[in-house]
């Protein structure tokens, strides 16, 4: 089997090859330099050279408040780029794993989402991501769609990196605390991909690790972990005042991963000792 992972510069990417080659299967990492997404021939010329069994497409716009503005950029990115790589996918007969989103939902509610409950997002972030779904559907069978979320990997920048350096440098930050969901190490998100991808067993999946917490209770665990004193001034969605509009619940059922036989992540508590141990290792 041969694997090309989109992305490789991101957290995600970035793990994922590190979980492929630990698991002696053959893979090709791409980012920018390699081939632009959004470029139809230039995606069908590298993406046929390559000749991979399966696609893992991690590179997507994620600036949520940028893409409000830069709405052109940001569909031609999450949309129009997903679409070229799934119609190549269809032509080689090859799979591909795309990684979605909580924002596809309107996150009302104290529901956990199911994987085919309606969507709605609130802002372009999410309408560009959920275009990347059906652009996906529309042109290929053989499609794994895992929407995940507030992602955090040792590749890159996250909210745990920016809250360790704010933590250090403040007495006090302000975190929203009305907005639940979960976290995603891409370190454990990697291995489920990895033991996806070498199956049939297509769809839509919810993949987060387990348990549920507000982005101030995420905070305090980090600073916890850290060994720091900072306090966590807990604030509401309104009075943080992002541009662009955020789910206020993210919870989603991992029912569909139950369902095709598929092992839940680890509790995002032990996801994130794990995560910030590795951080201090590498004196990060």
């Amino acid at each position: 089997m041969k694997v090309l992972v989109t992305g490789v510069k991101g957290q995600l990417g970035f793990d994922m090859m590190k979980e492929l080659k630990k698991r002696n299967i053959e893979c090709v990492g791409a980012d920018i330099e390699e081939f632009d997404i959004t470029d139809a021939q230039k995606t069908r010329d590298f993406i046929t050279a390559c000749s991979p069994d399966v696609v893992v497409h991690c590179s997507a716009y994620t600036a949520v408040d940028k893409a409000e503005e830069n709405i052109d950029i940001c569909r031609a990115v999450n949309i129009a780029g997903p679409e070229n790589i799934a119609k190549v996918c269809k032509d080689l007969d090859c799979k591909m794993v795309y990684l979605s989103t909580d924002y596809v939902f309107p996150g009302v509610g104290e529901c956990y989402y199911e994987t085919d409950d309606a969507t709605g997002p609130l802002g372009q972030y999410g309408l560009t991501k959920l275009g990347g779904e059906n652009a996906v559907k529309d042109n290929l069978e053989k499609y794994f769609i895992v929407r995940i979320s507030w992602v955090f990997g040792i590749n890159g920048n996250n909210f745990v990196k920016t809250m360790l350096k704010a933590g250090k440098e403040r007495g006090e930050v302000s975190v929203v605390d009305d907005q639940i969901g979960s976290p995603t190490y891409t370190a454990d998100l990697s291995v489920l991909l990895c033991d996806m991808l070498v199956t049939d067993k297509y769809g839509v999946y919810h993949a987060t690790n387990e348990g549920i917490c507000s982005w101030a209770d995420f905070t305090e665990e980090i600073f916890r972990l850290a060994g720091y004193k900072t306090k966590v001034k807990r604030v509401t969605t309104e009075e943080y005042g992002a541009k662009a509009p955020r789910p206020k619940n993210s919870r989603m059922s991992k029912k569909s991963l139950d369902d095709a036989g598929f092992k839940r992540l680890p509790d995002w508590k032990d996801a994130l000792k794990r995560y910030i141990g590795e951080l201090q290792l590498k004196g990060m």
